[in-house]
C-alpha cells in the first residue's frame, strides 16, 4: 500500500491552517491548539517546512510562521518533497536508483512512467486545492 506518513499528513493540516489566513503570523502553540496536533510535532513540521522554504518565520513576542508564497503556488509535490523526499514508487523510479537487478529488469521503465504520472499529478495539485480554498 502506498501511503504518506503521518508527519506529512499533519504537515498538510498545518499548511492548510496557514493558508486560511495567508498574511498573518501564527505561533506554533496556536497552530498546535487549532489543529489538535501536539506542539512538539507542530514544531518539528514547521522546521522541515522552513528548511524547504514553504514557510517563513519571524522571531519575537509577535513572531510566528506564515506561508512563504501564495497557497496556489505551493504544490502537493513540494509538500511531499519537504517531508518525505522525492516521490519514488519503486527503487528504480527515484533519481538515485540503487537497484541490484536494474540491468536485467524489464519492468523498470513502466514503473518510471507511472512514477512520472504520479509526480505530474502532485505538481498540479496546490495547497489551495488541498485546503479547499479553490
Amino acid at each position: 500500500m502506498m501511503r504518506i506518513n503521518k508527519l506529512t499528513d499533519y504537515a498538510t493540516v498545518v499548511l492548510a491552517r496557514l493558508a486560511a489566513a495567508p498574511g498573518r503570523l501564527h505561533a506554533a502553540a496556536e497552530l498546535a491548539e487549532a489543529t489538535g496536533i501536539s506542539l512538539p510535532t507542530v514544531s518539528k513540521i514547521l522546521k522541515k517546512l522552513q528548511r524547504a522554504r514553504l514557510v517563513s518565520s519571524a522571531r519575537g513576542a509577535s513572531g510566528g510562521y506564515q506561508l512563504s508564497r501564495a497557497p496556489a503556488q505551493i504544490s502537493a509535490a513540494a509538500i511531499l518533497d519537504a517531508l518525505e523526499g522525492p516521490v519514488a514508487v519503486t527503487e528504480c523510479s527515484g533519481k538515485d536508483s540503487r537497484c541490484a537487478i536494474e540491468h536485467a529488469c524489464t519492468v523498470g521503465r513502466s514503473w518510471q512512467r507511472i512514477n512520472g504520472t504520479i509526480r505530474n499529478t502532485l505538481d498540479h495539485v496546490s495547497l489551495a486545492q488541498l485546503a479547499g480554498l479553490e
